[in-house]
C-alpha cells in the first residue's frame, strides 16, 4: 500500500484501534477513516453497507469488537457472540463485495482451547474444548478467522488473522464491570487507598470520569440511577464494596494462580501495522501452497465481477489448508497474583489483597507461541513492569 491508500480502522476509538491509528500515522498514512459507535452500529448490515457505498476504503482493519472481562462474559453471553459475529459478517462481507485490498482482523487468543499444550501454537486450535466462562466470545472470533481465511480460499482476498495476547494501554477501559484484568485491578487498588486516605475528591473525580451502571443485582442493594461523583458516600461505597473494594482492601476473583501474558497495546499496534503493510496471505502459508488459479476472483483480491460463477478456491490436491492465523504477544508470563504485587508496588498500596476461591479462575495457563511472528520480521519491546508504569500514569492523566 502506498502512503495514499484509504484505510478504514472499525473500532478506532478502542485501545487497539486508536494504537493502531498513530502508529499508521506516524509511518505517514494519513488517508485514514474512522466511525465512532453513534456515528456507525457496524452490527446494522445496510449503516455498514452505506458506509463502504461512499468511503470505498483500500485496506480495513477490523478491530472493532464487543469485549469484556469474567464478569461481563458471564453475564452478557448471548450479546458476546451475537454482536461480535454482527459486526465481523458485516465488515468483512462489505470489504469483499467493495474490493477491498487488504483487511486485518483482530481476534483474541481465547480462541484456544482450555487445556492446550503451552505455549500455545497456531494448530492448537479446534483441538479440545474452550475454557466455559468465554465460550462465547472465543466462538465468534474463530468464526472471524475463519471468515478470513475462507474467503481468501474462496475468492483469492488478502484477509489476515492475527490474534493478540491479553492487552493493556492508552485508552484501556477501566469500567468495573466490563474491564480486563489489569486495569480492573488497578483501579481497585486505586479507590481502595483513596478510601482509606480519606480523600473524597479523588473519589468522586474518579467516580465522574467512569460513573457505575448498576447491574440488576446491584441495583437491588442500592437502588435504581448511576453512581457518579455527586452519589452520597455511602451509595459510592455500597457500589464499590459489591465489586470487592473496601478501606485498604481488594477482594479479586479466584486464587491468583492462573498464568497470562500481557502486550503492551502500543506494540500490538506497531505488530498490526507490521503486518498489514509486509505480510500477505501466500507469506503465511507458502506460496507453493496457494493457488493462482481462481474463478470469479484473483490472487491481489480484486474480484472478476464479469465471472458469473464467483467462485474459486485453492486446489484440492493441494491439501487442507488452515490455521493461517498469526499469534501476536511476548511469550512471557507471569501469575495473576505476581501481576497484582507489581500493580500494588505501582499504585502505593500498602493494603490486604484477598483472593475469592469461590469466584472462577478462567483458563489455568495461556501462553502463546510466537515463533510465526518472530519469523514475519517483529518481536516486542515493552517489557511488564515498565507497561504497568505506563498504564498508572495514563490512567492517571485521564483523570485530570
Amino acid at each position: 500500500m502506498d502512503k495514499n491508500s484509504k484505510i478504514y480502522i472499525a473500532g478506532h476509538h478502542g485501545l487497539v484501534g486508536s494504537a493502531i491509528w498513530n502508529n499508521l500515522l506516524q509511518r505517514g498514512y494519513t488517508n485514514l477513516v474512522g466511525r465512532s459507535h453513534k456515528e456507525l452500529d457496524l452490527t446494522d448490515q445496510q449503516a455498514v453497507k452505506r458506509f463502504f457505498d461512499k468511503e470505498k476504503p483500500d485496506a480495513v482493519v477490523l478491530a472493532a469488537a464487543f469485549v469484556g472481562g469474567i464478569m461481563a462474559n458471564s453475564l452478557y453471553r448471548a450479546d458476546f457472540i451475537m454482536q461480535n459475529m454482527k459486526i465481523q459478517c458485516n465488515v468483512i462481507e462489505q470489504s469483499y463485495l467493495h474490493g477491498v485490498k487488504k483487511l486485518l482482523f483482530l481476534g483474541s487468543t481465547c480462541i484456544y482451547p482450555k487445556n492446550a499444550p503451552q505455549p500455545m501454537r497456531e494448530d492448537a486450535l479446534l483441538t479440545s474444548p474452550l475454557e466455559y466462562t468465554n465460550e462465547e466470545y472465543a466462538i465468534a472470533k474463530i468464526a472471524g478467522l475463519k471468515m478470513c481465511e475462507s474467503y481468501n480460499l474462496q475468492y483469492g482476498t488478502d484477509y489476515i488473522a492475527v490474534m493478540p495476547t491479553n492487552l493493556y494501554g492508552p485508552n484501556d477501559n477501566f469500567h468495573l464491570e466490563n474491564s480486563h484484568v489489569m486495569p480492573a485491578m488497578m483501579r481497585k487498588v486505586y479507590l481502595a487507598r483513596l478510601i482509606h486516605e480519606g480523600d473524597w475528591d479523588a473519589i468522586r473525580n474518579d467516580m465522574d470520569r467512569r460513573p457505575i451502571n448498576p447491574t440488576d443485582k446491584l441495583r437491588k442493594e442500592i437502588g435504581e440511577g448511576n453512581v457518579d461523583g455527586r452519589s452520597d458516600k455511602e451509595r459510592i461505597l455500597q457500589a464499590l464494596a459489591f465489586y470487592g473494594i473496601g478501606n485498604n482492601c481488594v477482594t479479586l476473583w479466584g486464587d491468583g494462580s492462573p498464568l497470562r501474558e500481557f502486550l503492551w497495546s502500543e506494540d500490538m499496534a506497531d505488530a498490526s501495522v507490521h503486518i498489514l503493510l509486509n505480510v500477505d496471505f501466500k507469506d503465511i502459508i507458502g506460496i507453493e501452497k496457494y493457488s493462482s488459479v481462481f474463478y470469479g476472483s484473483r490472487i491481489d483480491g480484486t474480484v472478476d465481477r464479469n465471472n458469473s460463477e464467483g467462485r474459486g478456491g485453492a486446489i484440492p490436491s493441494l491439501g487442507e489448508i488452515r490455521n493461517c492465523h498469526i499469534n501476536i504477544g511476548t511469550g512471557k508470563e507471569l501469575t495473576i497474583k505476581e501481576l497484582a504485587e507489581l500493580v500494588r508496588k505501582t499504585v502505593h498500596f500498602g493494603g490486604d489483597i484477598i483472593w475469592d476461591a469461590e469466584k472462577p479462575n478462567g483458563t489455568p495457563r495461556k501462553l502463546i507461541n510466537v515463533d510465526k511472528l518472530h519469523s514475519l520480521g517483529w518481536t516486542h519491546k515493552v517489557e511488564i513492569e515498565e507497561g504497568v508504569e505506563k498504564l498508572y500514569e495514563w490512567y492517571q492523566n485521564s483523570l485530570k
